[in-house]
């Protein structure tokens, strides 16, 4: 039996695990994952830049805007929802794609939207019209006292100019729809104002209430025939007959002045219509 001293050594061998081509990491996986995320987001925001306005833009930086609760603009309005419903115009936020309401406020409509601003724009373009016709009646002394049978307003439907009869000058012979020659004089005032634009008109015809004891009512056929003889006038003066858009006799059923009888119930309307109309 071999002593102590005689025993083998025992020998251990260590194997390096990097040995050959070892693994050097997914450091580089994750740096080239960015890079391409990056270059998508460049190549992303160049179209974007590209492809909307200044004010979509402005939208899509709200959108991203971690204060998008109480933003000015496309967030839930003053505080967190200012005690508004959910679900109103001021209360969702807007991705500058558009709004919701048809006619949202200034202050928190969605910024880029292309039919808030061509409304916005119809808007000024009436507004501008109606102080042209308006200018009208400085012109001269026989223009002011044309102009004393006219009054205009806007409406959501649009330009409202009204024609209407005086005690001592009516718009027509009586009780016909003959013009006489203020009302044509009128109306090509009203053609010439109404040629700044391209919006289609409707013309409106409004007659007095008459006496309840005639055996035939001609309400109804006198405001329709008085409405397309303005509209012939229109045509005679230049405006195109594709622009109008329809011809309306209303009878007596909406009187201008308290008393159903009055001349002043006599009056045609030409409407200058918005275009979503």
């Amino acid at each position: 039996m071999a002593g102590p001293g005689n025993a083998a050594p025992v020998i251990i061998k260590r194997k390096k695990a990097g040995d050959g081509h070892g693994h050097h990491g997914g450091a580089w996986k994750v740096a080239y994952a960015d890079f391409v995320t990056a270059m998508m987001a460049f190549f992303l925001l160049m179209w974007l830049l590209n492809a909307t306005t200044e004010k979509q833009r402005k939208g899509i930086a709200d959108y991203f805007n971690p204060t998008v609760p109480v933003n000015r603009v496309s967030g839930g309005g003053d505080g967190a929802f200012g005690g508004d419903n959910l679900f109103s115009e001021e209360m969702l936020a807007q991705s500058g794609t558009g709004a919701s309401a048809t006619r949202p406020t200034d202050e928190r409509q969605a910024m880029g939207v292309s039919g808030s601003d061509d409304a916005a724009a119809e808007q000024k373009a009436l507004e501008q019209l109606d102080a042209a016709l308006k200018a009208v009646g400085g012109e001269s002394m026989t223009m002011e006292r044309l102009m004393r049978h006219v009054v205009t307003r806007l409406t959501d439907e649009g330009l409202v100019v009204e024609l209407f009869d005086l005690p001592d000058s009516p718009l027509f012979d009586a009780a016909s729809a003959e013009p006489r020659p203020v009302l044509r004089d009128l109306v090509a005032v009203v053609s010439e104002v109404f040629a700044m634009a391209e919006n289609r008109i409707a013309v409106q015809g409004f007659v007095r209430t008459y006496p309840i004891t005639l055996i035939q009512n001609p309400v109804w056929d006198l405001s329709a025939r008085r409405a397309q003889a303005a509209r012939l006038l229109l045509e005679t003066a230049g405006t195109r007959p594709e622009r109008i858009q329809r011809i309306t006799g209303f009878a007596d059923r909406r009187p201008a002045d308290r008393d159903p009888m009055t001349e002043r119930n006599n009056r045609l309307e030409f409407v200058l219509l918005r275009n979503h109309r």
